[in-house]
């Protein structure tokens, strides 16, 4: 199964993603952002800017990966990534489900004001690149091929967590961590995961 969450830049697609790794034994997340710096890296500056989503070459490269991943790995695979496009989602996800994979897709939404207030307590202003694009997140993830979609304003990146595993039948192991050691993975998940562009 391949479990797509996505959602505007600070809905907590990541956090979501890496608490259910922890409570999903042989999960694997997966984040085709990556394959977005590798192009970047590898092209000329004059053709390396704007949006890597853009690139044909970004949506084929991820698609043969998680079409490869879903193939060859037996866990579930988590994917954090934010697609607002239907075509480019359809390019990966529905390509995917019309080959045969089990592809469940969940959209963290939450108001506008809480999106921005969650992108400062990551050091990201209202003029930051995310922040400018809450509206086009918000208005393209409206979209029907974007359900199902998950209310987080007032979840917590746990209840998301035990939402998407009901959702899509998926059995968590019973999280026995104490409250300081919660914060601090979301803490190194946080870390890890800043990008310098």
């Amino acid at each position: 199964m391949i479990v797509w969450i996505n959602g505007a830049f600070g809905a907590g697609k990541t956090q979501t993603a890496f608490e259910l790794h922890r409570r999903l034994p042989g999960s694997f997340v997966y984040d085709p952002e990556n394959v977005g710096y590798f192009i970047r890296r590898n092209l000329p500056k004059e053709l390396a800017g704007g949006d890597f989503q853009h690139f044909p070459m970004w949506r084929e490269m991820n698609y043969h990966m998680l079409a490869y991943l879903n193939r060859e790995h037996k866990g579930v695979l988590l994917v954090p990534m934010t697609v607002v496009d239907t075509g480019y989602f359809d390019e990966m996800a529905g390509r995917l489900r019309r080959e045969g994979a089990d592809v469940r897709h969940f959209a963290l939404c939450a108001s506008r004001e809480t999106l921005l207030k969650r992108l400062r307590s990551r050091r990201e202003g209202p003029d930051s690149w995310a922040a400018q694009q809450i509206d086009r997140c918000v208005k393209g993830l409206a979209h029907e091929a974007f359900r199902h979609h998950l209310d987080t304003e007032h979840h917590t990146v746990r209840d998301n967590v035990e939402a998407i595993a009901s959702l899509a039948g998926l059995e968590l192991q019973p999280d026995n961590r104490g409250p300081w050691r919660r914060r601090a993975d979301r803490l190194l998940t946080t870390l890890k995961h800043i990008r310098l562009k």
